[in-house]
């Protein structure tokens, strides 16, 4: 099967899509007009009805040889996934094995959707429980990782017996629509799963709120466009899954393994060049420890290889576009006159219009905006603290909660830090936390639901209660 941006793309689309690392044209996608998506909608909610009567095994086996050729194209998609977001190909090609996790992990999921019998409170009736497709659904996802936020929203609805339309970011059109292929060739009924380009998003996301045929949607991406979501999808009372912006705190105690921390930090902080939801936005040390490991980390940033994604051995790849290297460089220039000092980069990059350099900062504080904004860019801002209250203290400070991160040794700490931590996701000792076997998504205004392991499937399902009595 072809996977290739020519036979994924229109010379005549609307939707012209961008390489972030050169700024020119790779394609043009088919856009949907409202009218087009309402159809669409129509159309899904119709063969939803038939998916859902099929047995979860007969739905897992389609769902399982859509896993096996999205493993088969890894290249492909992984190729797509650069082209249009500009990740090093080490990135996309783990991007595309995450996704495709969780194709594989909703394939089995989705046949143990349990009911329960529950003991009588009367003689002569019995109660049970079972579940059922919450119905036809939409979601909306990012372009910053255009296949694995596509597959944690679609399998589960698949799986679970509902119809699902897509409308994926106008920057990353292209992996999605490659999706759509692949689970069409697996097998998945074409009006039951339908991604649907636009380059009218807040149009089409509003007709998702108030389609009278959508019973959940799905949204990942920021806070303010959540918000305006949950405002719309209240006349028709939606199911919501809510995957939104984040500042995750990383913590380093005195008593951390350093070079294990630098490792975590690097990991968490400069994947995807900062452009991920749960990446490490503050880094806060221990004073007993801070130079320590600025200077270790200083060592492992300035030997990252910046440049275009496809080219070989590139660590470090641009910024999605001017608009996202101009909020870093603002950042760190406000940071900079504020106080902060550079310990390394904090300037933008001759490597082309959308590079950033990797930069680590000290002396920042709290009150700063560069410790309160989503940074989604290769910036490191340290902040140092004295206590363990006083980090748990800083880490809170924020309205947001969706992932943390603190290293350290002492077994007493780590309970009371990971407990402490205002987040729905909390890595102790490590700097990379998604699986699909553990419920990812955030608290606070980070948003509702989770995504991925049983409960994923559950955000599918509705849960009815069954009396049956004259018995």
């Amino acid at each position: 099967m072809n996977l290739e941006l020519e036979s994924l793309g229109d010379a005549e689309g609307a939707l012209a899509v961008f390489d972030p690392a050169t700024g020119s044209e790779i394609g043009r996608a088919t856009t949907y007009s409202e009218d087009d998506v309402s159809s669409i909608i129509t159309l899904a909610d119709a063969a939803g009805q038939e998916w859902a009567q099929r047995t979860a095994k007969d739905r897992a086996a389609i769902l399982s040889k859509w896993f096996a050729l999205t493993k088969q194209h890894t290249e492909e998609l992984a190729r797509l996934v650069t082209a249009e977001s500009g990740k090093p190909m080490a990135e996309s090609r783990g991007e595309v094995a995450y996704g495709a996790s969780f194709i594989e992990w909703f394939a089995e999921e989705g046949k143990r959707a349990y009911g329960e019998t529950v003991p009588t409170f009367a003689a002569g009736k019995r109660v049970m429980t079972i579940k059922q497709p919450v119905g036809t659904c939409a979601a909306i996802t990012p372009w910053n990782f255009p296949v694995a936020m596509i597959t944690r929203k679609v399998a589960p609805a698949l799986a679970a017996g509902c119809a699902i339309v897509v409308k994926p970011a106008e920057a990353t059109p292209f992996s999605a629509l490659a999706l759509e292929r692949l689970a069409h060739e697996a097998g998945v009924p074409r009006e039951l799963f339908r991604v649907v380009p636009t380059t009218d998003p807040a149009e089409l996301g509003t007709l998702f709120c108030t389609h009278p045929r959508i019973r959940k949607l799905s949204f990942t991406g920021s806070t303010a466009v959540g918000k305006t979501l949950m405002r719309q999808t209240s006349d028709n009372v939606l199911r919501l899954s809510l995957e939104l912006g984040g500042n995750a705190p990383f913590i380093v105690f005195d008593d951390a393994d350093l070079d294990a921390a630098v490792e975590g930090a690097m990991a968490s902080k400069y994947r995807n060049a900062g452009q991920t939801c749960v990446c490490a936005n503050r880094i806060l040390v221990q004073d007993g420890v801070h130079d320590a490991f600025v200077e270790k980390l200083k060592t492992r940033v300035e030997a990252l290889k910046i440049g275009a994604g496809c080219e070989e051995g590139t660590t470090l790849g641009p910024l999605i576009n001017s608009a996202g290297r101009d909020k870093v460089a603002r950042l760190v220039d406000q940071a900079l006159s504020a106080g902060a000092k550079p310990v390394t980069g904090a300037t933008t990059s001759d490597a082309g219009e959308g590079f950033y350099e990797a930069t680590i900062l000290t002396g920042v504080t709290s009150d700063m905006a560069i410790a309160s904004e989503e940074i989604f860019g290769p910036v490191a801002p340290v902040i140092r603290f004295s206590t363990e209250d006083e980090a748990i203290r800083i880490a809170n400070d924020t309205p947001y909660g969706l992932a943390a991160y603190f290293y350290a040794r002492d077994v007493g700490r780590v309970f009371r830090v990971m407990e402490g931590l205002e987040y729905g996701m909390v890595a102790a000792n490590d700097g990379i936390l998604s699986t699909e076997v553990a419920p990812f998504g955030g608290i606070k205004q980070s948003g509702m639901g989770r995504e991925g392991s049983s409960h994923g499937l559950d955000e599918y399902l509705e849960l009815k209660y069954c009396l049956v009595g004259g018995i």
